[in-house]
């Protein structure tokens, strides 16, 4: 008879090479998870494993610490281990998208994968982070991305591809994509601009923007923003600096971080003491995990125990 244990460790690729020794005693069985570097800040476990007791599904939810050139083997284990699926998280959410056997609309938009769903031995990749940045923005400020001017920062990477995605979708007033590597903005651009065409912003403003990540090119546009975004993990390290500096920042503006941890992070603390609102990742976290709950087990998930998880 197998031992009752809940695990709230981490596991790794040499963990998952050795599943059936691993995994032996472990009951209810691991059948999904989340893949990350780093991976041990991820509240994603509590608030799953509520779920799935809730909903009592006799399967339970883990970390596993995956590092880059680990993700495709790691991926191509879950097709033999009975996995139901997996979270991919920083780093892994574009390279997981190129290692997808399919990927669904969400996916294909932003070129990012963060739930996958394993079906007949396939891996299909799915992306809740546009739908659940949404939903956390009506829920934080009651306010819809359509009538908000929004800078964000990162916009190049997996979590602000979507997010981004989502902002032409609704068809926000503005959007402005700040990236280090300015060719990777203007690529995502032209791929929203087809959505952002209508005059919605009155006078010469340009309604999508890419621009440089520095101090300079931020301030001469933030007078014009209402909502900035912070989709880079800067502030997952408390020593990290802020993606804006505090001094940029105004009473108009309102903040939402995509960081989360147990403390508020640099730059929802510098909106505060700026006048401004802020936000972390935490809502978005609820509502895109929901809504990956409902991608593996095509069920609503029960938003209020993962909510009571969280707090």
């Amino acid at each position: 008879m197998k031992e009752q244990k809940q695990t709230t460790d981490r596991y790794t690729l040499a963990d998952l090479e050795n599943w059936s020794e691993v995994a032996r005693d472990i009951d209810p069985p691991i059948r999904v998870g989340v893949f990350g570097d780093p991976v041990a800040h991820s509240l994603s476990p509590q608030m799953q494993n509520a779920a799935l007791q809730a909903c009592q599904t006799g399967m339970q939810y883990a970390r596993f610490h995956i590092r880059p050139n680990e993700l495709r083997p790691a991926l191509l284990l879950l097709r033999r281990l009975k996995f139901v699926g997996i979270n991919v998280t920083v780093p892994h959410k574009i390279a997981a998208f190129t290692q997808a056997d399919e990927t669904d609309e969400s996916a294909t938009r932003a070129g990012a994968v963060n739930t996958i769903r394993v079906c007949d031995g396939k891996l299909i990749g799915s992306n809740t982070d546009g739908d659940g940045f949404l939903r956390a923005i009506r829920t934080e400020f009651s306010m819809d991305l359509r009538d908000l001017r929004v800078m964000i920062i990162g916009a190049g990477g997996g979590t602000g591809r979507a997010i981004a995605w989502q902002c032409a979708l609704e068809g926000s007033e503005r959007l402005v994509l700040v990236n280090r590597t300015v060719a990777r903005a203007n690529a995502l651009a032209e791929q929203l601009r087809p959505f952002l065409s209508g005059p919605r912003v009155l006078g010469p403003t340009l309604r999508l923007e890419a621009i440089a990540w520095n101090e300079s090119t931020m301030r001469i546009r933030l007078g014009e923003i209402d909502l900035i975004v912070n989709a880079t993990p800067l502030g997952m390290n408390p020593s990290d600096p802020s993606p804006v500096p505090a001094r940029l920042l105004a009473p108009h503006h309102i903040v939402f971080d995509c960081v989360y941890g147990p403390s508020k992070t640099g730059l929802v603390r510098a909106a505060e003491e700026a006048g401004a609102r802020g936000a972390n990742g935490l809502s978005m976290l609820l509502c895109q995990g929901a809504l990956s709950f409902a991608v593996w087990f095509n069920r609503e998930a029960p938003i209020e125990a993962m909510r009571a998880a969280l707090l």
